[in-house]
């Protein structure tokens, strides 16, 4: 018996003795990092007495705080910042549609502002703002070394009043500057119109309306065209779209799929990921779909665009998209601001991250950069054909029927050889349509 107690007591004193040993340098550990945390506490402290009693003009304690809180986020990548009550008010009227400024969508790039994209029928897309410009002055003051929040409260102004920016852009030697005119942004979520039997659709951004907009738009364009047995397609044209709020773009995804993931969401190894599945129902029951995106699309219009591509339900054309695959949580502070702090990134169904890398179009195609300075050609000559030719036969045994569709599809034909001139990857999208209803028998 004595035997047994002396071999329970060396086994207890065994565990203690190892669980001393293994625990004692983990705690040690921990309690180093704590103490190195209040350190670094106190060193920030030492460092705000020193100015508040000391700098050369008298600062706002408050704003000294701000500034510390935001340079901290900032440095942890572009998209992570501090927002003061003012802004962070701004940002939930930004996301329910109407807001006031330039109307573009930027981040920083090596310290400069980038342009993700202008937003269509805003200031900034009449004065010929592009996706990629990077910005470097403001009315003359260098934006090198800003924040973004800074940049943008530059950038901020009166209703009606002028701002000028100068900008880098790729294929132009030098700098240049824009004059725009400060204005009331109102954001039309979804355009629709329709090309023959395609219907177009055009999102401008992700906010609270876009996909309300877009169901309702789409189902007036199939009631005109007579029902949907007459639609042969659908172009979802999400090029220069900067993004905006994630259920929006899972929403706009779930309208074209039946069934399977949209998006999922990962963020630290201990902490659960967020799947998000399509529900049944087609809004245009299986027919075609191409996607046009570029460079300015980013974010939600990545998200939809990497969904409807993984399970094959369109074509994506155009060029590679933005690459901003991370989730920013917006998390309320006290005194009324909030921050938005990156928690997670994006992954498309097949497991594919978006971010820095993009999505990458089915078919690459450039739009051709328009020469305004051209001189216009002369008129066509008409076309040599059969027809033209003297005392060739007659099409007597034409029917009005057949010598109408003939017409028809001809306007159609110059239709788009017109639309190519104006939009080049437009036309090339409907052109792939046409096909695909042709080998769908649609």
């Amino acid at each position: 018996m004595k035997k047994y107690l002396l071999a329970a007591f060396a086994g207890i004193l065994g565990g203690v003795l190892i669980t001393t040993q293994v625990a004692a340098p983990l705690i040690a550990q921990e309690q180093t990092r704590t103490q190195s945390v209040y350190q670094q506490l106190d060193l920030f402290g030492d460092v705000f007495e020193r100015i508040r009693a000391q700098y050369v003009n008298e600062v706002d304690t408050g704003a000294l705080v701000q500034a510390a809180i935001n340079g901290m986020l900032s440095s942890l990548d572009p998209h992570s910042s501090y927002l003061a009550p003012d802004d962070y008010e701004d940002m939930r009227v930004q996301t329910r549609g109407a807001f006031g400024g330039l109307g573009i969508e930027i981040s920083q790039q090596d310290g400069m502002v980038q342009v993700i994209a202008p937003i269509d029928d805003t200031p900034a897309y009449h004065a010929g703002v592009q996706a990629g410009d990077l910005i470097t002055h403001v009315d003359g003051e260098s934006l090198m070394g800003l924040t973004l929040p800074q940049a943008v409260d530059l950038m901020r102004g009166p209703v009606g009043s002028e701002i000028i920016i100068t900008i880098i852009r790729d294929g132009v030697n030098e700098p240049f500057e824009l004059s725009i005119i400060r204005d009331t942004i109102r954001i039309q979520a979804v355009r629709v119109r329709t090309e023959g039997n395609i219907v177009v659709l055009r999102l401008t951004t992700f906010n609270e309306q876009t996909y309300d907009n877009l169901q309702s738009g789409l189902h007036e364009a199939i009631e005109d065209l007579g029902g949907v047995d007459n639609l042969r397609g659908v172009v979802l044209d999400m090029r220069n779209n900067p993004g905006g709020l994630l259920m929006q773009a899972i929403r706009v995804s779930d309208a074209f799929l039946d069934q399977g993931e949209i998006v999922s969401t990962r963020g630290r190894a201990d902490t659960p990921g967020e799947r998000h599945n399509a529900t049944p129902g087609d809004l245009i029951e299986g027919r075609p779909m191409v996607v046009l995106i570029n460079g300015g699309s980013a974010s939600a219009s990545e998200i939809v665009a990497g969904a409807l591509q993984d399970h094959q339900r369109a074509v994506v054309v155009g060029t590679r998209s933005f690459g901003k695959g991370s989730v920013q949580s917006l998390i309320p502070l006290r005194g009324d601001g909030a921050m938005r702090l990156t928690t997670s990134l994006y992954y498309t169904p097949s497991g594919r991250s978006i971010q820095a890398l993009g999505v990458s179009p089915d078919i690459v195609v450039q739009q051709p950069r328009r020469d305004d300075s051209a001189t216009e050609e002369s008129p066509a000559r008409p076309p040599r054909t059969e027809s033209s030719l003297r005392g060739a036969l007659g099409q007597e045994t034409i029917s009005d029927d057949e010598r109408r569709m003939m017409e028809e599809e001809e306007r159609a034909a110059q239709e788009v050889a017109q639309l190519r001139t104006e939009d080049y990857q437009l036309a090339y999208a409907l052109d792939i349509l046409r096909g695909l209803s042709v080998m769908n028998g649609r």
